[in-house]
């Protein structure tokens, strides 16, 4: 949970690097906290027709949009791509895969241009 509250105070932060422990604890509890707004419009009837997602669910895309899209960028500055590199989805099939391949690389050990490596080293 503390990642993905740093990842929150982050909010407009697209300089740094963030690790993939990082990345993949935000993409998780984000994922957790989708699913309950999913459920709470479901059951108090706020969905939109017959889409299981509602009034909660927007909100919450809505508040988390900009935290997600900075951690993901500080994610591709930790394997040395520019944030511009998430455009890679836009080549069908293939540039998502490749995005979640970089996503779930190891960072570049060492300084690289976009700041320390956010791992901490044993013995330093």
């Amino acid at each position: 949970m503390d990642w993905y509250v740093k990842a929150l105070k982050q909010y407009t932060d697209f300089n740094g690097r963030a690790g993939r422990k990082e990345y993949w604890m935000f993409a998780l509890f984000n994922f957790i906290f989708v699913i309950a707004a999913m459920v709470i419009d479901n059951v108090i009837g706020t969905t939109i027709g017959e889409l299981p997602y509602g009034v909660f669910y927007f909100l919450y895309a809505l508040a988390v949009f900009l935290p997600s899209l900075a951690v993901l960028i500080r994610r591709l500055h930790d394997v040395g791509k520019s944030g511009w590199f998430f455009f890679i989805t836009l080549i069908p099939l293939i540039g998502s895969i490749w995005l979640l391949v970089l996503l779930c690389t190891d960072g570049v050990a060492g300084d690289n241009q976009y700041g320390p490596n956010p791992k901490k080293t044993v013995g330093s």
